[in-house]
């Protein structure tokens, strides 16, 4: 199973791509998508919408797996990681590709095995998990095949139930 993971931004978007075989994990690739901050909305936006199609169309992920927002008082911040995160789940239904949202709870406790694991701790597993060299750079990207990973011990049973789809 071919499995691209997202952590949605509205300056840095988070991109992993892994793939899931048996229980064995591949990465394929980690980066983000950056928008500048002098660039008004509809631009970013339209970065966001033309980047994440190329990585739709290179890797014809079989699930895409999105980390849920949580905000806890920044409202403008959160209406525009909002709108980039509408941008991310638009394209790609757009291409007919499941789509599975995960609370950071889930996350956490899928790849650390607890829920209130640090950043640290996650990344630290993410890289152990990839049998990666280093932890994934920039914060993003590791965040986003958290995600992936976090998909892929989940897919079967989210398939059985019919949970996390969005």
């Amino acid at each position: 199973m071919l499995i691209l993971g997202i952590d949605p931004g509205y300056a840095i978007v988070g991109i992993g791509v892994i793939e899931y075989t048996g229980n064995h994990f591949r990465p394929l690739e980690y980066n983000a998508i950056t928008t500048d901050a002098s660039m008004i909305t509809s631009l970013r936006l339209r970065k966001i919408k033309e980047e994440i199609n190329d990585y739709l169309e290179k890797y014809q992920p079989d699930a895409v797996a999105i980390e849920e927002l949580f905000f806890n008082n920044n409202a403008k911040t959160a209406i525009a990681v909002a709108q980039a995160r509408g941008v991310l789940v638009a394209e790609t239904a757009a291409r007919e590709i499941p789509i599975f949202e995960y609370t950071p709870l889930q996350i956490k406790q899928a790849i650390t095995g607890y829920g209130r694991a640090e950043k640290a701790q996650i990344q630290q597993m993410v890289k152990m998990l990839l049998n990666l060299n280093a932890i994934p750079r920039p914060d993003d990207a590791a965040d986003a095949l958290a995600v992936a990973i976090c998909h892929a011990h989940s897919a079967k049973i989210n398939d059985e139930l019919g949970t996390n789809r969005l």
